[in-house]
């Protein structure tokens, strides 16, 4: 398969039981600042879409049937704001649980005077189990989440099957899943994930290059001061 292009890129973005559900992630208690609780309490009711347990219509929420891509786990949504900003014609759905990273977003959106970017402030695998329809996504993008380093921990990490089938099941042939992570275990366990899940074609031989069009983030600089070693997988929908 060819690699794609950085504009071909650009518009790609655990259950043990009906009764217990491993989460893949926990919330922290850092505090938000006072503009991130002033943009949450002024804007939430705009952007943020409530959870339910139904397919969403997101041509109703976003008020057109622009492609859709779903980030999840989107940190402060810094790199979020500036993708959708060089991409008006073009949906973002941000999935996020902490809310001083909601907040922050919700502070860009109203800078860049954004109109493309809904977020849900709840779980990322509920909502792809029960709002996110099939083949309904050009994209979907996974920078940066929780490695989960210990080993007895592996069990949240969110890159994993069968998760990924359900993944792999929302995205619309053609469509691209787009991981990066800054720890080298979690992108080995990863591509391996990924190259076992039926419908998804590795668009490269191994990991993918370096996305010019991706925008580093504080995180990923911290992560490269570090030593860490950027690992980037880039997954084609078969159809």
């Amino acid at each position: 398969m060819p690699s794609p292009s950085a504009e071909q890129g650009s518009s790609c973005a655990l259950t043990q039981g009906a009764s217990r559900q491993i989460k893949s992630y926990v919330l922290r208690t850092g505090r938000a600042t006072a503009a991130q609780r002033r943009s949450y309490d002024s804007l939430a009711e705009q952007f943020i879409v409530p959870f339910a347990p139904a397919p969403a219509d997101f041509a109703g929420l976003f008020g057109n049937d622009n492609p859709l891509t779903v980030e999840i786990g989107f940190g402060m949504g810094i790199a979020t704001a500036i993708i959708a900003a060089a991409n008006p014609d073009k949906n973002y759905l941000g999935l996020e649980v902490h809310r001083p990273g909601i907040g922050r977003l919700l502070w860009e959106i109203e800078k860049r005077s954004l109109s493309n970017i809904r977020i849900i402030e709840h779980d990322a695998v509920e909502v792809f189990q029960r709002m996110i329809p099939p083949l309904s996504l050009e994209a979907l993008h996974i920078f940066f989440p929780d490695p989960w380093p210990k080993k007895r921990h592996h069990k949240r990490r969110l890159i994993k099957r069968p998760f990924t089938e359900t993944l792999a099941g929302r995205l619309a042939p053609g469509g691209c899943l787009y991981m990066v992570t800054d720890w080298e275990d979690y992108g080995n366990w990863a591509l391996a994930e990924l190259n076992a899940t039926a419908g998804l074609v590795n668009a490269y031989q191994d990991f993918a290059p370096p996305l010019d069009w991706r925008p580093k983030t504080k995180f990923e600089q911290k992560g490269l001061a570090k030593n860490h070693a950027v690992k980037e997988l880039f997954f084609v929908k078969e159809g």
